[in-house]
This record gives C-alpha cells, structure tokens and sequence, in this order.
C-alpha cells in the first residue's frame, strides 16, 4: 500500500475532478484536475532537477496556487517540503539552508542573486522562483511537461515535511513530521469537524505554517471541498466572502478585526456552519463577544504544535468552552505531569504530555535535543503549562521557556535576547511578549546600558529589523538600572510582563 500523502489526496478527490477546489480573490479558479495536472507538471520538473525521494525542497516564496501545486508535487515525488516564512532575513535562511541540506530552494525573483550566493557557499544545486501571480523559472520550467507522473510509493513514517521551530537556545530546530503524521491526523480532524465535499473554506492563513498549510489546506483536500483561496487576510474583503463559505480558521486576530468592523453581523454568517481559532490563546472577551454579534456561532477553539499538529480540539456537537481548547482528539493521549514525568490529578497544574499519530519522529539532526523531549514511554513533552478540568477540557493556562505568540507566530526570547545583547552600548536584555490589542502579544525588550556607547530605542528596533523576521522585532524598548532577579539570580520577567502589561493599552 501506498503510504504517501498524496496518494491519500487522491483517493479522496470528489468522482468529478472538474469541480472546483480552489477559487480566488480576484474570481479565478482551478479544479482538481487541473490541480492533479500542474502539480504533476511541477513534479516532473523536480524529477528533471534531480530531486529524488528524501530530498529536501525549501520554499520562501509568497502565498499563491503556484505555492501549494510546489507543496503537492514535493510530497508527490517523495521530497521533504520545506517551507520559510517569507519574514526570514537572509542570516536566518542561511542557517536553514545550511542545516537542511536541500536539493533544490525555490524564492521569489527579487530574492534570486542572494539564494544564488547562499547556494554556491552551502552547496544548494539548483535554485528556482516563483512570484506571487505565478510567473517564475519554476513554472516556466514545468511549463508543457507530461503531468503524468503518478505518485513515489512512500511508507508511513518517510518524511514528507521538515518544519523549523524558533530555538529557546536561539538555534531553531527542525521538526520531522511524517505522510503518516500529516495524513492521521487530518482524517480525524475531517471528521471530527464534519467537512464534506459540502463545504467551502474561508482560507486566509500563510502556507509556511501548520496551520494553513496542513490543517486549513488538508481539510479540504481530504474531504474533496472547495476553498476561497487569499493571499492574506483582509477584513473587508471576508465580509463580501463569507456569505458564500461554510467554515473559516483564523487566528484570533481574525476575529478581533472582523469584530472592529462596523458591518459583520449575524447576516454575514447566514451559510456558516464553523469557526475555527487557533495558533494562539484566544480571548474569553473575544469569544462572548463574537458569539453575541455573529448571531450565536461559539468559536471553536482547538490546539496544536508544529511538532504534532492537532491534539485537543472542542467539540463540533456539545458545549464549546471558552478560555479551553477542548479534549483530547480520537487516537490521541493527553496528560498533566510535573518536571519528573510523574501525572498529575485533575485541575493540577503541570506540563502538557501529548502521544498519538500525529506526533513527530524527532528534530532534524539533533538526537539529543530530540531525547530529551520525549519521555520513556513515548509522550512528548510539549513545554505547554496546561491542567485538565474534571469535564476533561484541557485548558493551556501558561507557556513554558517564555514564548511570546505574535500574531499566531512564535516567537521565543532568547533568539532576540541574543541580538540585542551583542550590541555595542548592551548591558543585558530580556525580551518579554506584552498584550497588543491586534496581535494579541507583542515583543518588548527591556535593557540595561554598559555605558561603553551611546544607544537607545531605534537603534536596537533597526538592528533587530536587520537580522530578525517582522515578526520578532521589539515594537518597544524600554530601559533600565537593573533587571530584577530572584534569590538565584534568574531574571523575573513575570515582573517585567506586570510592568509593561499596559504598553499597548488604548
């Protein structure tokens, strides 16, 4: 049997392949057939450059059709896809082209003479581009090929996908999800959500992500639906667009925008059946207020990982929990346990434990750092500080290692902490997330001086612009004496989170 994720696509593309999977902001559409057709004309094009099973492909290029046909024929000729937030600088890429080893990158064309100069120092064979309307040396070079190619056989735990987490140690680790990973896990939440061939998705979200590239993207597939496929989200434009979609997923930046709009109303919401939120907490204030101007619709909130993809989710049919991300999904373990591995009861508060097919092989190359998250029988430790309710909700009260979720993305301290602290007039520095009413946290650095040089706010913001993602960069500095410590000498940055908590208040 073929194990290969696309092979499980296609088993489940609708009887007529001219139906419609993916309509566009600007009224175009493809169907899948000709989603089948170009992504086996891209992979006969990956064949041609030598791509073989195993092989690494990584992408930095902007959302697009293009962008997932790239994805499908990755997996269809058995490479591991790679895929780059587009915020990356180019010292970010550098260090994941250089620890992946990929046969062949893919960038946008402004971005080609500096992956040309990447690839020549890391040894990267082939680059290729592609722009955001499609046009590139990419679909120029598929352009004509016999799409014909079938699908590599691939096992169950072969990767299809390498994922890249922000490191706590500011070294980022590649997370190994396998075609059986990505495929378990979608069939259940396909049908633990209910999507069928009925369904029309609201698709918003970035496709270097989890979330939208496997969660958003594998629904639909997996359940022969259609999308409404969107460069980025834009609040005015969902508004025209919901009323033909049945189901959306955002992060809760979404919903406060659609919220902030004077015309989302219950009759925006007249065909929808689902909202789904996840990729950071979302607010209990957020969701009362949602289900009270959409008319009723209860947002459901659900968790996951780039490691795991989904583990909890609430429930289709039954109470949706605010301030909860639900129970655990069918075939997948859950428990509380404290620092020694030892379980906890309920309503204690301890780390999240999580096992169950969805969940990761390891990280890519790092055996050790691999180890040392997984306990001996098999759970993963997730770093999450979470406790499970007598109903069995399982509520995420905490994050361990201070990551700070910017917009959905995370973000953790220690890689900014390493920038700004290498830079001349630094002290020392601790990078904290603060409330923001429109990413729900955003990154703040407080620092000490050293007196050696003459520094302040825009000149750590313009340092940290040039070696960090957006994403990652402060959006305010404040200075201090002293960074406050406890008893060891560890900095309190629960302190700094209570005296910056107002930064962005209105």
């Amino acid at each position: 049997m073929n194990e290969n994720l696309y092979a499980l696509m296609q088993s489940n593309f609708p009887v007529d392949r001219s139906q419609t999977v993916m309509e566009l902001g600007d009224g175009g559409a493809y169907s899948y057939a000709e989603l089948d057709e170009i992504s086996g004309r891209i992979a006969r094009l990956l064949f041609a450059k030598g791509v073989k099973k195993g092989d690494r492909v990584a992408v930095q290029v902007d959302k697009s059709p293009e962008n997932l046909f790239l994805y499908l024929a990755t997996i269809r000729v058995g490479g591991v896809y790679l895929p780059l937030n587009n915020a990356y600088t180019t010292s970010e890429v550098a260090y994941f082209l250089g620890d992946a080893e990929p046969a062949l990158a893919v960038c946008r064309p402004q971005k080609e003479a500096e992956f040309k100069e990447l690839a020549q120092k890391l040894g990267v064979a082939e680059i290729l581009t592609l722009a955001a309307d499609g046009s590139g040396s990419l679909t120029e070079g598929a352009e004509g090929l016999d799409p014909d190619v079938g699908c590599v056989h691939s096992d169950g735990d072969e990767l299809a996908a390498i994922l890249y987490t922000s490191g706590t140690t500011g070294r980022s680790k590649g997370a190994m999800l396998s075609h059986r990973n990505l495929g378990a896990n979608t069939l259940t939440l396909r049908d633990y959500w209910g999507f069928t061939k009925d369904d029309v998705l609201l698709h918003a979200l970035p496709i270097f992500h989890t979330h939208g590239l496997f969660v958003a993207t594998h629904c639909v597939l997996l359940s022969g639906a259609k999308m409404i496929f969107l460069p980025k989200f834009d609040a005015e434009q969902a508004l025209g667009l919901l009323p033909r979609c049945t189901a959306m997923m955002g992060v809760p930046t979404f919903y406060t925008r659609l919220l902030a709009h004077p015309d989302f109303g219950p009759g925006v919401c007249k065909n929808m059946r689902l909202f789904i939120s996840g990729s950071a907490p979302l607010l209990e204030e957020t969701f009362r207020e949602f289900e009270e101007r959409s008319g009723g619709f209860a947002i459901l909130e659900r968790y996951g990982m780039t490691e795991t993809c989904m583990n909890t989710s609430n429930p289709l049919d039954g109470e949706r929990r605010a301030g909860t991300v639900g129970f655990p999904l069918p075939g997948v373990e859950v428990r509380i346990a404290d620092e020694e591995g030892n379980v906890l009861a309920t309503n204690e508060i301890g780390v999240l434990e999580v096992k169950g097919p969805n969940v990761f092989s390891g990280y890519w190359r790092m055996p050790e750092k691999t180890a040392e998250e997984f306990r001996s029988d098999g759970f993963f430790i997730t770093g999450d500080v979470a406790k499970i309710d007598e109903r069995g909700y399982v509520h995420i009260v905490g994050r361990a290692k201070d990551l700070v979720i910017c917009g959905g993305y995370n973000v953790y301290p220690k890689e900014i902490e390493l920038v700004v602290d290498d830079l001349p007039g630094i002290g020392e520095s601790a990078v904290i997330g603060v409330p923001h009413p429109d990413f729900g946290e955003a990154v703040a650095a407080v620092v000490t001086r050293d007196g050696s040089a003459d520094i302040g706010e825009e000149q750590v913001i313009e340092a940290c612009k040039a070696k960090l993602a957006n994403f990652k960069v402060p959006k305010c500095v404040y200075f201090v004496d002293e960074l406050p410590r406890n008893t060891m000498g560890k900095v309190q940055k629960n302190q700094l989170r209570e005296t910056y908590k107002d930064s962005f208040a209105a």
